[in-house]
């Protein structure tokens, strides 16, 4: 199966509290399900002009909405379509 190539850049809706962490908790561990349907997400915390990064694997760029949508009441995003070097490469 081929799979799509999102970055999703986020920023902080409102500055992290306990309660958002919790709400933070409960979407991730719907990774393992997103898992199953052939979604992967890395997600790291960045330090500059955005807060975090997701590095999203699906199959279609609905599948990788689904995931981004989970944090939406949390984080503002902006999601770039990302094509590996090789790939890139043949179109030239």
């Amino acid at each position: 199966m081929t799979y799509l190539i999102f970055i999703t850049l986020s920023k902080w809706k409102q500055a992290p509290s306990k309660e958002k962490m919790k709400r933070l908790d409960q979407a991730t561990k719907t990774f393992q399900e997103l898992e199953k349907q052939g979604i992967k997400m890395r997600v790291y915390w960045t330090l500059g002009s955005y807060d975090g990064v997701t590095i999203i694997e699906a199959p279609t760029e609905k599948d990788a909405m689904k995931a981004i949508l989970l944090f939406q009441d949390v984080v503002a995003t902006e999601t770039l379509v990302a094509v590996p070097r090789e790939e890139a490469l043949k179109l030239l």
